[in-house]
Formats: C-alpha cells, structure tokens, sequence
C-alpha cells in the first residue's frame, strides 16, 4: 500500500507525501517534515471572464508573471530540501510529492462561478492547481522512473482525482504532464500538474458532446470511445500495444505529428475508479508507451500527456470514458510543427505525418524488460 502523509506548507497550502509501497519513508509524520521558511500569505484568485463570442471562460492570473522560471539546480524548487535551498519540499527526501502551487492559475479559494454567463460576466478564478513531483532526482524524466514509483504516481493522481472532485464548484480534474523546453515548461524537474476547474473546459466540452450523441443513439449503451478503441484494435495498423487491461494506438485522424491515446478495455470516468490490478498494468504500460515516445527521436521527445477525465456533470458523465491523450509537436528530429494561420486560429489541424507510419516505428521500439506482466505490441501477433 501506498503510503500517504499531509502536512501544510508555511503559507498554508497543502502537501501530500506519497511513499513507494515498502518504502522505509511511510513512517514519515507530518511534524517530522515542518516548512520553516517565512512566506508571505497566499493571494486571492485571480479572475474568469466570460467569452460571449465563444461561449467559453477565460481566466486571468497575471500573478503568475513572478513564478519561477528555470532556475538553476541547486535552486530547484521541487528537489529535496537542503541547508542552501529550503525548497517547496520540506522533507530531506522524498518518493513522491503532491502540492498546491504557489503560483496557481485558479484557487486558492473554492466556490460557484455565475451560471448564467454574458457579455461582461467576470469572477473569482475559484478552482485548485496542485504540482506532482515524481522523484526527488533533479534529472531524468517520468520514462526513468521505476515501475514501483510509476504505480506510486499513478496513486496519486487517482487519490488526487477523488479529492478533488468532492470541493465544492469543481466541474472536471484534469491530471497532466509538460515535458521539455520546446512545450513550455518552465521548472526542469520531473513534475506534473494537477488543475481543478471551476468550468468544463472547452476540450472536455467537445469530447462530453460527440460522446453523449453516439450515447443516446447507440445501440445496448456502448459509448463512443469504447468503440473506436475497438475498431483501432480489429483494424490493427495503428497499434501500438495492447494489454489485459489497457491499449494504445495511433487514431485514425490524429492531428499531431506524434499522438498516440492509451484507453483502459473498461468504461470508467476517471483513474480514481480503476481497480488496484488495473493500476498495477497502468503503471507498466505507461512506462512502456512513453519509453517508445523517447526512443521516436534521437533526443528526448517534449509532449504533453493529457489525462481526459469525466466532467462532473450529470448530462456528460455517463456517456464519458478515461483516456489518456499524449501528443508532440515534433514532426522531425530537428523541426517542431507551430500551430499558425489554420491551427491557432481555425482549429483546423493539418498533420505532418500519417498515422500508420507513427505506429509503425513505435512498434518498432525495442522496450527494456521490467518486472511485472508486459503489454504486447500488435508487432508480436497478441491480442489482449
């Protein structure tokens, strides 16, 4: 079992350790890892504004333009706490870390956004955004992690997901990773991001909608997801592996250069509704998808990986199914795909590369071994 212990920061907010099932770490109390640091109090939330000409919300943080931005090593806001740094992360070590950004983008305060939004319509940017350290090493990346601290991790997000889909106003939790410069991201440690919305974001929105359609017209209630999983999976070109529990593929219309979904066999909403066994290959297959996505290139690959969780909404939620989304802009080794004129401004993508051939040369990646029961490639001839 994964241990879990929380404790608050100087200023307030919360942080949670999450220890590696074993781990000599779960006997850490909440007094054994006090922040002594002097900050100053926390800022009220930013600001939601109401885009009429979109029908979407918009929130406004310009607090943000002080957070940290690539600091040096030894200033590493999320690395272990020393005498030279006294960082975010008051414990000496850590397995894994779990706490509410300093620099949020919504929250810290929790509460309803106006329900009848138009022209003119602005609030308090209510929500949360915590931050997910996913080692205490400074280097590396998520694809390095152990198969152990990878379940640890996806713990965190499941435990993370209940948590915060009880406070109240909380419309969607939305887990997700940034990796690289050429993303965006502006710390070098191997982190996450966790965001509470106070709205359904317009993403979501669009998913929820297709899926509530082929609901409502499908026949015995099979959902919309679940089915292309199944037509990926009898068609077999874009595979990348399929497990007992998960698989992944390439989608037929894939608007990035690099895309790959990973979709659990089972409907659930969210990773808080995933079985321990159905964490347990979680854990492996995601290692072993984003060790090929590493592998695609010469050099490590920046992606975003994209957890699509139901939206906590009545009409939405049930038609609605997990998936995990990770996309690149990467269309060469040395070129990156710029959303300009019929991207940004359209919404019309125009990919760079074909489907088949992405899952071709992912299949193709040779995956070190690690314990636990591996997915298989379409490559090998297994279907899950």
């Amino acid at each position: 079992m994964t241990g879990i212990t929380s404790t608050q920061l100087a200023d307030g907010r919360e942080l949670l350790y999450f220890d590696d099932a074993g781990s000599g770490a779960a006997t850490r109390t909440a007094d054994s890892v006090t922040d002594l640091r002097e900050l100053p109090h926390r800022a009220a939330p930013g600001e939601v504004r109401f885009d009429a000409l979109t029908d979407e919300w918009v929130a406004v943080a310009a607090h943000r333009q002080a957070r940290t931005h690539l600091p040096p090593a030894d200033q590493c806001p999320i690395c272990p706490t020393t005498a030279d740094n006294p960082s975010e992360i008051p414990a000496p070590d850590y397995d894994v870390v779990v706490f509410e950004n300093r620099f949020p983008s919504l929250g810290p305060a929790a509460g309803r956004i106006p329900q009848a939004p138009a022209w003119g319509t602005a609030g308090p940017a209510y929500g949360r955004c915590e931050v997910v350290s996913f080692t205490p090493d400074h280097t590396g990346s998520f694809s390095g992690l152990s198969e152990a601290r990878a379940r640890t991790v996806v713990e965190a997000w499941a435990h993370r997901t209940e948590a915060l889909s009880r406070i109240p106003g909380i419309r969607q939790v939305f887990p997700f990773e940034n990796r690289g410069a050429d993303i965006g991201v502006t710390l070098h440690h191997p982190h996450g991001q966790i965001y509470a919305y106070p709205y359904v974001t317009p993403r979501a929105a669009t998913l929820g909608a297709a899926a509530r359609k082929f609901y409502d017209g499908s026949d015995g209630r099979q959902t919309l997801t679940g089915s292309l999983l199944q037509a990926e999976r009898n068609d077999g070109s874009r595979m990348v592996m399929e497990g007992e529990n998960f698989s992944a593929y390439v989608p037929f219309a894939a608007r990035w250069p690099l895309e790959v979904h990973l979709v659990p066999h089972r409907q659930v909403p969210d990773l808080a509704a995933l079985t321990g066994a159905e964490k347990d290959e979680l854990a492996h297959v995601y290692l072993d998808l984003l060790k090929r996505i590493d592998a695609f290139y010469p050099t490590p690959t920046p992606y975003i990986s994209a957890w699509h969780q139901a939206p906590l909404d009545d009409v939405l939620r049930p038609a609605s199914y997990l998936h995990l989304q990770l996309t690149s802009p990467r269309r060469a080794a040395d070129k990156l795909k710029y959303l300009a004129g019929s991207e940004a401004a359209m919404g019309a993508f125009i990919n760079d590369t074909t489907p088949e051939s992405v899952a071709e040369r992912l299949r193709a990646v040779t995956v070190p071994a690690s314990a636990g029961t591996p997915a298989r490639t379409r490559s090998e001839g297994v279907h899950a």
